[in-house]
């Protein structure tokens, strides 16, 4: 596949250059053009704006600022976008002059070029349709503000080549975004449902059920937000929900058409009035209201194909920001209770009818079961992508399982020759998911994280020992157990993005899927020592200098670092290396003699000062029992085999959860720094 070295945004306005600056954060040249050399300066000064702002808030340096101001190339030229390997339109939603400017850019851009739409109402299919290259054509909906929000709709339509599609997929992992793929239909996916809820939110108080406090309050309970429907349209504009559905109701009938009070509030051109009390007798009515219509239509565009039941969750946490998905919410109040409140909405309104998929899902008896890791196969290289990004791709019982039986499949399947694991969104995995720690501690059933944790075990086995190559593409963020899950691989290729750390000490536990046993046997038992007990990250530099890594490429080169090492031979990571001499300092730190200093609240020796003081001063943040029993296993596994190492660290396993200090640290994760007792 061709590199993406330039991209091109039409429209400076705040969707245009919102962006044109994640781009640009992302270290992607961009070029932004506006009819106007005004208008172009307008969407550099929004630009400048937040990045000011976001310096202000410690997100950035002003270097990095600066960085990103230098890789944006604002002009009035059209021309500048000629070369560019992909062109997003980001202009308003006005369907001539988005025809006119697609039929301009087909005839100035290059053939290499692929042409997207932002647009959000009408069908990409309209603008491909104005184009001599429909093949290279696709919608890019993102959600505002798009320099802050992750999510991006990946819309192609039915002339979209797959080359195209995997294209633009890239393209969205190369600037952070998280990208769900969506059939060309009205409202795609998100706003399909997401609209309704505004709409009927309105209806309810045009209705006289409830007042706008309570309905506020009513949503924000039931769905878990922080902003209920009408402040949610005083701050993105009531003229767009009007227009969204408009676009809706044109489209698929009454239903999704606005009402008549939310127009009316348009035309006065005031913000909805969002004070007063709630009358808490009104909420279970306007809760079974919105569920109904939400949870209805989320059913349906999943029904339509429209997009998948994960990718319709993904949408609502990632780009709503809920707690939880349309389908999640389903789960939880119960699918009888589901099948209830959308049979009510399906009463009301004649042109809406009750979903196929919850009809059935009701009959099963089941709750709704969700794919987390997925399995495509291209040639000879299968792909497991571990799907679950909202969460940073954390492990849980139903992701280790389902890792499992997707590599089970790729290992059994005659023309896989290797099979790369890698983390959809910005992490490739950020360890365990610890509310399964905390839940299954308060329960008293350590020996279920026993069994959780060996499960885990057997499945990082399988992969370190496949007959097949497995490489984990690190691009991004891995900590804990995803550290484990990649030095398990064979092999890591990663990006300049790509990190690993290992901090389970600072939350009152330790490694327990193997990574500090695989790190001691590559890098020996003191610097391991030192990642453990400090839970510093090993940057994809100085994974790549102590041979954890075995290549270390930009984005665009991992398709042909991972070709090379699927045609190469089977790399020995366990091989005896020197450790250059920048980590030497580090490994004196986790010398015998200095381990028993530090333990004892002593500084160690042999450094210069102020890195004595500064590891003493990390490790006395750590949960001490956790470091002594990390100490010893690592102590304990040096010339034993790996199956022998796995079960003295599993051995340790019960003793560590059923301390106070690992309740203790699991439960204050990002609330307070935790005040461990044990010794």
């Amino acid at each position: 596949m061709s590199q993406i070295k330039k991209i091109g945004v039409i429209g400076a306005g705040n969707m245009g250059s919102g962006i044109a600056q994640k781009i640009a954060q992302e270290g992607i040249d961009v070029v932004m053009v506006d009819v106007t050399k005004e208008f172009v300066q307008r969407g550099l000064k929004i630009i400048e704006g937040l990045l000011q702002e976001g310096i202000e808030r410690k997100i950035f340096t002003p270097e990095q600022a600066e960085q990103t101001l230098s890789r944006i190339h604002a002009t009035a030229d059209m021309n500048a976008v000629a070369d560019a390997d992909l062109v997003i339109e980001a202009v308003f939603e006005d369907k001539q002059v988005k025809s006119d400017l697609f039929k301009r850019l087909d005839d100035v851009c290059s053939e290499k070029t692929i042409l997207a739409t932002n647009t959000s109402s009408f069908f990409v299919r309209d603008f491909a349709e104005k184009t001599t290259r429909p093949d290279r054509f696709i919608g890019l909906h993102y959600f505002y503000h798009p320099a802050k929000n992750r999510l991006l709709e990946v819309i192609p339509c039915d002339d979209t080549s797959p080359e195209t599609i995997e294209k633009s997929l890239l393209a969205a992992k190369l600037h952070s975004k998280t990208s769900i793929l969506v059939k060309d239909a009205p409202g795609f996916a998100v706003n399909r449902f997401f609209v309704p809820f505004l709409n009927e939110a309105a209806r309810l108080l045009e209705e006289q059920v409830a007042d706008i406090p309570t309905i506020e309050e009513a949503a924000k309970r039931a769905f878990r937000i922080g902003m209920g429907p009408f402040q949610l349209m005083n701050v993105t504009g009531i003229p767009i929900a009007v227009h969204a559905a408009t676009t809706l109701g044109d489209e698929l009938g009454p239903f999704y058409a606005p009402a008549d009070i939310l127009k009316a509030q348009k035309d006065s051109g005031e913000n909805w009035n969002l004070e007063g009390p709630v009358d808490e007798t009104k909420i279970p009515e306007v809760q079974d209201r919105l569920y109904g219509v939400c949870l209805g239509v989320a059913g349906a565009l999943v029904n339509e194909g429209v997009a998948s039941m994960e990718d319709t969750d993904r949408g609502a946490k990632i780009g709503l920001r809920w707690a939880l998905g349309p389908f999640e919410l389903m789960n939880k109040i119960g699918i009888d209770r589901t099948l209830e409140v959308v049979e009510q909405i399906a009463s009301r309104y004649p042109d809406f009818e009750v979903p196929e998929v919850l009809i059935k899902q009701q009959a099963s008896g089941q709750p709704f079961q969700f794919s987390l890791v997925d399995l495509d196969v291209k040639d000879d290289i299968a792909t497991i992508t571990l799907n679950r990004p909202e969460a940073m791709n954390a492990l849980n019982e139903t992701v280790v399982a389902q890792l499992g039986e997707q590599f089970e499949k790729a290992e059994a399947d005659p023309q896989v020759r290797a099979v790369v694991f890698q983390g959809a969104g910005k992490a490739f995995v950020a360890g365990a998911d610890i509310r399964y720690f905390v839940k299954n501690i308060k329960a008293d059933r350590i020996p279920d994280i026993v069994a959780f944790t060996r499960k885990g075990h057997e499945v990082l086995m399988r992969i370190e020992n496949s007959e097949k190559r497995t490489i984990a593409l690190l691009d991004g963020l891995s900590l804990g157990g995803g550290s484990e899950l990649a030095l398990a691989c064979q092999a890591i290729v990663t990006t300049p993005a790509g990190s690993m750390a290992f901090p389970e000490t600072g939350i009152g536990i330790y490694p327990g899927l193997g990574g500090m046993l695989r790190l001691a046997r590559q890098v020996g038992p003191a610097l391991a020592k030192y990642y453990v007990f400090t839970g510093a990250p090993i940057s994809a530099k100085d994974g790549a200098a102590l041979g954890l890594v075995t290549e270390l490429v930009s984005p665009p080169e991992v398709e042909s670092a991972v070709r090379k090492l699927v045609d190469g031979g089977r790399p020995d990571k366990f091989r005896t290396r020197e450790i250059p001499d920048k980590f030497q300092e580090l490994a004196a730190i986790g010398s015998d003699a200095n381990v028993a200093r530090l333990l004892s609240g002593e500084l160690p020796e042999g450094v210069p000062d102020a890195v004595a003081a500064k590891s003493l001063k990390i490790i006395g943040y750590k949960a001490p029992l956790a470091l002594r029993i990390a100490n010893d296993i690592i102590d304990a596994q040096v010339e034993t085999s790996m199956p022998d190492a796995v079960e003295i660290e599993l051995n340790r396993l019960a003793e560590i959860f059923s301390t106070e200090d690992a309740l203790e640290g699991l439960s204050s994760l990002g609330r307070k720094r935790p005040e461990y007792k044990s010794r």
